[in-house]
């Protein structure tokens, strides 16, 4: 999957959209129905500053009920990541070149637990505007710092997450991410971001 530079787009009220319209595309491409399809990420908090890119999961009963829809998701602009190192999921992304931006990414779990876990930290973040922001400040940082490293940028914020994602009584995240240590060993303390104490929690 090549990489794109990270630059945050004020939030933008059509987002939610896009996703209603995806999702009513890719549906009807799944022979086995998804137990759902939601908008998840960044895109899905409003008021949020985020990477103009629909973050889109899925929850099947077995991953395996997911790949005889490959190829009409292949055939409607989405790019599937055969080598994956994570095998939690398929991972499909839209817009990869010769388009002129990535546009969709798409998650496809048979794990309810780390499906709820994102679903998790996105109600937090809807309904509570404190750790909204303080998510904010944290991904501008990163973006400004790790501007042409994804992987940089998108590991560097799972200590955030995961936090609120307990806050919240969400599931924790199961394994360790070895890319993400060497990457928080890395950046020392500037990873470390303070997560402020939340009201309403």
């Amino acid at each position: 999957m090549s990489d794109e530079p990270i630059v945050l787009h004020d939030a933008d009220g059509a987002w939610p959209m896009d996703f209603a319209r995806e999702r009513e595309l890719i549906a009807p491409l799944f022979p086995i129905a998804p137990r759902l399809i939601e908008h998840m990420g960044s895109t899905a908090i409003p008021g949020l500053r985020a990477k103009p890119v629909i973050d889109i999961v899925v929850l099947m009963d077995a991953l395996d009920d997911a790949r005889p829809a490959i190829a009409g998701l292949e055939a409607s602009g989405y790019s599937w990541w055969r080598d994956n190192p994570d095998t939690s999921k398929l991972y499909l992304v839209k817009g990869l070149p010769p388009a002129p931006r990535r546009t969709h990414h798409l998650h496809i779990y048979a794990d309810a637990d780390e499906v709820r876990r994102h679903l998790v930290f996105r109600d937090y973040l809807r309904t509570h505007a404190d750790a909204r922001d303080a998510y904010q400040r944290l991904k501008e940082e990163l973006a400004e710092r790790y501007r042409d490293d994804r992987a940089a940028y998108s590991t560097l914020k799972t200590g955030f997450v995961d936090e609120i994602v307990a806050l919240a009584g969400g599931p924790a995240r199961a394994g360790t991410d070895r890319h993400r240590d060497a990457h928080v060993q890395q950046a020392g303390n500037h990873s470390a971001a303070p997560i402020v104490a939340t009201s309403g929690a």
